[in-house]
């Protein structure tokens, strides 16, 4: 079974259990959550349900209103009931890594507004080490130089990350991506810490003591895991 099919079965599984109808709901980006939202779009078509969203990308949001998903700004919304987002690795005690698509930002401001974080991925995501995934680190323009300095120094192996044309790679508010080659990760938290105390980060993909539930694409079907948190 191809990875493609294992993150349509988790999409699916998602979208038949965990929404319901009058939800105000987050929509994190990526290829799984490509799917969540075609299955979002057929229910509500078919059960003519009341769902309104928040997009964490302008390619979601695009999907999203082609469906004729209701889609408003975060500003307009007090509180998300649910979030259903993806993820780039996922540790053993379900920290995650996110920002593949240069969208971790948005995507952590969404999360943090919702009640909920559900993940949604393919089997391939639960890799060890933690940290084998490029961290993303989203960085001002101006600050740049200094930063991958200081990364350096600190031997976090950093590399701007460049597009297909060679050019830098921009976020939904026009800043830059700083990816941590870093192997592993042993301590997330403290580098959370770190990272967010350096002048001229926006955001790091850290997506630590996050998410509620994570549901995992497998050969013999989706596999529903509750973090407790």
């Amino acid at each position: 079974m191809d990875q493609n099919t294992l993150k349509k079965s988790a999409a699916e599984y998602a979208c038949a259990n965990f929404i319901h109808d009058n939800m105000k709901l987050g929509l994190g980006t990526g290829s799984t959550v490509t799917f969540l939202v075609d299955a979002l779009g057929k229910r509500i078509k078919e059960e003519n349900l009341t769902i309104t969203t928040v997009s964490t990308s302008s390619r979601t949001k695009r999907q999203a209103e082609s469906l004729g998903i209701k889609v408003v700004d975060l500003n307009d919304v007090d509180e998300l009931d649910l979030t259903i987002d993806g993820a780039d690795q996922i540790s053993s005690d379900y920290q995650g890594i996110k920002g593949g698509g240069a969208a971790h930002t948005l995507e952590k401001i969404v999360a943090t507004a919702s009640k909920r974080n559900l993940w949604i991925v393919d089997d391939s995501k639960l890799a060890e080490p933690f940290g084998s995934f490029p961290l993303p680190v989203e960085v001002l323009k101006t600050a740049l130089h200094q930063l991958l300095l200081k990364f350096e120094a600190k031997n976090l192996n950093p590399k701007l990350r460049l597009d297909e044309n060679g050019e830098p790679v921009k976020t939904h508010f026009g800043n830059l991506i700083v990816d941590l080659h870093l192997g592993e990760i042993k301590q997330p938290h403290e580098l959370g810490q770190y990272l967010k105390s350096q002048v001229g980060v926006v955001e790091h993909g850290l997506f630590l003591d996050t998410v509620n539930t994570v549901i995992v694409g497998r050969e013999a079907g989706p596999e529903c895991i509750d973090t407790i948190r």
